[in-house]
């Protein structure tokens, strides 16, 4: 017989939008369960960037998160676009009084994980949700294989798909009318290197000879990416071609070298799924939406999302009022359109599309000059990378 367990909320997924909804979840005292198919120690090595957004910051704190984001993370207060072999800083502290800091998704897994464990939530590692039934109903259940192998099924009020681009939470909802997409003809060709920053805050370069963005992951470890075929096979170059490629795609700067330890492929689409909530089922993070990182929205988007939740959750569960509930895909889309279109457009306005003319080239450098050279165009960026204001849904 399959056995069956209760709980209030049931959360898929272990990403920072699942656990944090399940910290927000335990400080309103409403029970939740949160179950990954990943293993903790899997979890917490998920490499992938992070820029946060002043606003993620304060929320993870608020939240009651361990974050040691203030103390591990680097402040930043501006970029630089660079292009025609010149830069052009974006400074965010003078234009919108905001930054933003770095600080790896990893180390904000660790935090939520490092909070949420000694508190005794209840996240069941190794996990695997298999379907979701009936997604119509009072009691929606996630249908799971435990790390034996064993079939059972945890009950609840809500279900929470914060399960990823390849969600089974939607797929439950949607079938195959999974969502509204753009696909991007590159990717980046991300590495880590041993070496200090070559610049004290990101360079997106604009090149001839295509797109790079120099980042940094730490004092000493720097994060690079540059726009390649999404084909590619990241074995495929030697240490000394990736550093001739990365160099010649940031003329005016000198890149700091060292031994590359990492190397990965980022592919680029740009996804909306054709409904955030039905019934008692509801979609956040990258389960939700998906957008090119160029803009640095992905996990600050899936931030916004949980916090909105939060709000309604806690209505509904507690004082049983839907009507936040019932609003919140309207009120996400708001923000996850903005994102998409701002992600979109500093994508198109930095890279080199296949099959570019001269023309789109020039209107390209045209763009540019015209964001750098005017302080509304400025601002409009500034404002849209550190964050709009977060709504907190009630």
């Amino acid at each position: 017989m399959t056995t069956t367990v209760h709980t209030r909320v049931a959360i898929v997924g272990a990403g920072p939008a699942g656990l944090l909804l399940a910290q927000l979840l335990r400080g309103a005292g409403i029970d939740s369960i949160v179950v990954d198919s990943r293993s903790r120690d899997e979890i917490e090595q998920t490499i992938r960037a992070g820029i946060l957004e002043e606003g993620t910051v304060e929320a993870l704190v608020a939240a009651g998160v361990d974050t040691h984001a203030h103390q591990v993370g680097m402040r930043h207060d501006g970029i630089e676009l660079r292009f025609d072999g010149a830069g052009h800083r974006i400074d965010f502290a003078d234009l919108v009084g905001r930054g933003v800091w770095l600080y790896p998704q990893h180390l904000v897994l660790q935090d939520l994980l490092a909070t949420l464990v000694p508190a005794g939530a209840d996240i069941r590692f190794e996990t695997t949700a298999v379907r979701v039934d009936d997604v119509d109903g009072e009691r929606p259940r996630v249908v799971v294989t435990g790390p034996d192998g064993a079939e059972s099924e945890i009950a609840a009020e809500i279900v929470i798909g914060a399960d990823g681009s390849h969600s089974v939470v939607r797929r439950a909802m949607s079938g195959s009318r999974a969502g509204l997409y753009r696909e991007y003809p590159f990717a980046w060709f991300g590495i880590l290197c041993e070496a200090p920053p070559s610049a004290p805050e990101l360079i997106y370069s604009n090149s001839p000879n295509g797109f790079a963005l120099i980042s940094q992951r730490s004092d000493t470890v720097q994060r690079m990416y540059f726009q390649c075929d999404p084909d590619v096979d990241p074995a495929s170059y030697t240490q000394e071609q990736l550093w001739e490629i990365l160099q010649s795609r940031v003329p005016g700067t000198t890149l700091h070298e060292g031994p590359i330890f990492q190397r990965d492929m980022l592919q680029f689409r740009s996804f909306v799924a054709r409904e955030l909530r039905r019934g008692r089922v509801v979609l956040v993070g990258d389960a939700a939406h998906t957008v090119p990182p160029t803009g640095a929205k992905g996990m600050n988007l899936a931030i916004a999302d949980v916090l909105l939740l939060h709000g309604a959750l806690r209505a509904f569960l507690l004082e049983n009022d839907p009507r936040l509930l019932d609003g919140y895909e309207q009120t996400a889309l708001h923000r996850i359109w903005k994102a998409q279109n701002f992600s979109w457009w500093m994508t198109s306005m930095l890279h080199q599309m296949p099959e570019a003319s001269d023309f789109d080239r020039m209107r390209q450098l045209g763009e540019l000059r015209s964001v750098t050279d005017s302080r509304a165009g400025r601002t409009y960026l500034a404002e849209a990378y550190t964050g709009w204001p977060l709504e907190l849904g009630g």
